[in-house]
């Protein structure tokens, strides 16, 4: 008896699972159809070129950035709480953790796609395919951008960063390779 029961919640629940990922593939969708035919257009296929950044995650960067020309390569980091915090006082100055201040979601988009950058860079085919639809200036920055994000990331395995910390850097920086495509005049 207790086996039928629990048969009866588990095909219950499954079936909610199965709706919930439907749901999930039709926004995705959607999301997808809006980024090829809208005004992030050019922006979001010049940010496929880097890795960890899709077609969903470029959108959501550009919606959320909105005005890139407002920042600089520098700026970006702190508008997204990317840069850490500082307690200075004379000649002393001690830097803390991640201020986290700004925009939540585009700084958890970029940490994500951070994680991307660090096993070994190799142009595959979904990147190709990516690149086709950007122009060849945006391919080489984003090739470029890949290459050293990559090395940082060896740079702080080699000096036994933990890999949270690591990442966060990686982050900031790609907040910064993320500017320079979203900014170039196609």
């Amino acid at each position: 008896m207790v086996g039928a029961a629990s048969r009866a919640a588990f095909d219950a629940e499954y079936e909610t699972v199965l709706q919930i990922k439907a749901r999930r593939d039709r926004l995705d969708r959607a999301i997808e159809q809006l980024a090829a035919d809208s005004e992030f257009t050019p922006v979001v296929r010049r940010l496929g070129c880097l890795r960890g950044v899709s077609t969903l995650t470029a959108f959501a960067l550009a919606v959320e950035i909105g005005d890139w020309d407002r920042f600089t390569g520098n700026s970006i980091g702190s508008f997204v709480g990317l840069v850490p915090s500082e307690f200075s006082s004379g000649q002393s100055r001690v830097q803390g953790p991640i201020t986290k201040t700004g925009n939540g979601h585009a700084r958890r988009l970029l940490v994500e796609s951070a994680w991307h950058h660090r096993p070994r860079y190799h142009v595959g085919a979904v990147m190709h395919g990516r690149w086709e639809q950007a122009s060849a200036a945006a391919r080489a920055r984003g090739d470029l951008g890949n290459r050293r994000l990559h090395d940082r990331w060896v740079r702080f395995i080699e000096r036994r960063k933990r890999p949270t910390i690591a990442n966060v850097a990686v982050a900031r920086e790609l907040a910064g390779w993320c500017w320079s495509l979203a900014v170039m005049n196609d």
